[in-house]
């Protein structure tokens, strides 16, 4: 209720005068006063559903100013990436070489899960070094490229995969599904299994983090990174610039010296 007399003590009109505008304005003090986004989402749904209660219990024909629309976008956490002492403390516990295949596709060609899920075998082009992922996010194709270690390990996986009349690549090992294609959370079950084997922290998403984290930290371009990634929106990818700060210190004290050298 704090929230909602916070209002009507701040509103210098009658309540059943309040406009969106008015909300407009309030969401400005909120934001002076240095609210988080979530708190003041709180505020707008105490207000809004102050008015609603007016208008559906006590039957006021009073308009609700607080618009549907009317809510601050929470701030996304920064993407997670495992570090590079962790990796091979993590594939040091993943012997299975289906699920080694599995998650060097996330860390090498920053596969989503769903993605790896839905991979056939057609969609692989060993002489050329690349994959077709018909299926990505939003319905959009694209094009990832095999390292070599990434190669290595879907080679060594093909090589014992059963054989099966099913076209996905890759196939439950062991059960009743034996032969049939892994689902999304059979995947994730695996990593969790070996998450736990090497006692951290790792998703498959924070693989996929991680391939664009080593590329921007090697001096790949952005929007290369975000065709591999398969982003829609450049802003998308350049979250992961907030999180690579070695290419940032390169950049920094390259820069600087040409500074220096021009200016001693």
């Amino acid at each position: 209720m704090c929230t909602l007399r916070r209002f009507v003590l701040w509103l210098d009109v009658p309540v059943e005068e309040a406009t969106n505008k008015k909300i407009l304005k309030y969401i400005d003090v909120l934001l002076s006063d240095r609210l988080q986004p979530k708190t003041i989402n709180c505020h707008l749904d105490s207000i809004r559903g102050f008015y609603e209660y007016l208008r559906d219990v006590e039957n006021l024909p009073i308009p609700n100013p607080v618009r549907r629309g009317y809510t601050l976008r929470l701030s996304r956490p920064l993407p997670r990436y495992v570090r590079d002492e962790e990796i091979g403390k993590f594939f040091c516990v993943v012997r299975k070489p289906r699920d080694r295949a599995l998650f060097m596709l996330m860390l090498r060609c920053g596969l989503r899960v769903e993605e790896v899920a839905n991979l056939s075998l057609g969609a692989l082009d060993l002489k050329r070094r690349k994959i077709i992922v018909e299926e990505g996010k939003g319905g959009k194709g694209r094009v990832v490229y095999i390292s070599n270690d990434a190669l290595d390990a879907l080679l060594q996986y093909l090589r014992g995969r059963p054989s099966s009349r099913a076209k996905k690549l890759f196939l439950v090992e062991k059960g009743t599904y034996s032969g049939k294609p892994i689902s999304v959370r059979g995947i994730q079950k695996r990593i969790e299994y070996y998450a736990r084997k090497a006692r951290m922290k790792v998703s498959c998403h924070q693989l996929r983090h991680t391939m664009a984290t080593q590329l921007l930290n090697a001096d790949a371009d952005l929007v290369t990174i975000q065709d591999l990634l398969g982003h829609s929106r450049i802003k998308t990818t350049q979250r992961y610039c907030k999180v690579s700060n070695l290419k940032v210190q390169r950049d920094y004290f390259k820069a600087m010296e040409e500074v220096m050298r021009r200016f001693p």
